[in-house]
């Protein structure tokens, strides 16, 4: 009976320990930053969108989880100003691409982390856009309470087909990329 209270507590304190060691920390959202670039025929645009929430899950110094939402109504170019911004900002926020009145937010959920080198690591995660979910995989560095990624999204995925040479032919100079390119910045 002794040996038996000394397994169950020593199964509790095992347990205990494992549950303290893994913690989520919240991201500063207005430290925390997703520039994007769309690239066309005939040029680029550039600008950010802002994260509603998010948090990584840690366990001791290692990256094991994470889920982030992103405020679309916040998406804007940075390449342009005035008119030509507004017209922009107005497009990319219409049906034809991201569709903000009935899609306000995007989410990221990561499902599955590999260490690939010591402060770097392979992400798969559930991307949701427009209410549309696809897995993305990107690699990710952490390094004290930052981390940083850099991947490609290719938006006919998500039903943003708006002048994809895919879907549309004789496009000329007015096609679009399908893909555009994500550089995140979290501090946590």
């Amino acid at each position: 009976m002794k040996n038996l209270k000394t397994i169950a507590i020593a199964l509790f304190v095992a347990a205990a320990g494992i549950s303290v060691n893994a913690q989520t920390k919240k991201i500063d959202v207005k430290a925390s930053t997703i520039k994007w670039v769309g690239k066309k025929v005939t040029g680029e645009h550039s600008g950010t969108v802002n994260f509603k929430d998010g948090a990584v899950v840690l366990k001791g110094n290692k990256l094991v989880g994470g889920s982030f939402t992103v405020d679309m109504t916040s998406l804007t170019s940075t390449d342009l100003t005035g008119e030509y911004q507004g017209k922009l900002n107005g497009h990319l926020k219409a049906d034809d691409f991201f569709g903000t009145d009935k899609f306000p937010t995007s989410k990221l959920v990561i499902k599955k982390i590999g260490a690939k080198s010591a402060d770097v690591y392979t992400a798969t995660a559930d991307l949701t856009i427009k209410g549309i979910t696809n897995p993305v995989t990107f690699d990710i560095t952490v390094k004290g309470n930052t981390a940083t990624t850099a991947f490609k999204v290719d938006r006919t995925k998500y039903g943003i087909k708006y002048n994809s040479g895919n879907f549309f032919e004789n496009l000329g100079d007015k096609t679009i990329n399908d893909d555009f390119e994500l550089a995140v910045a979290l501090k946590f």
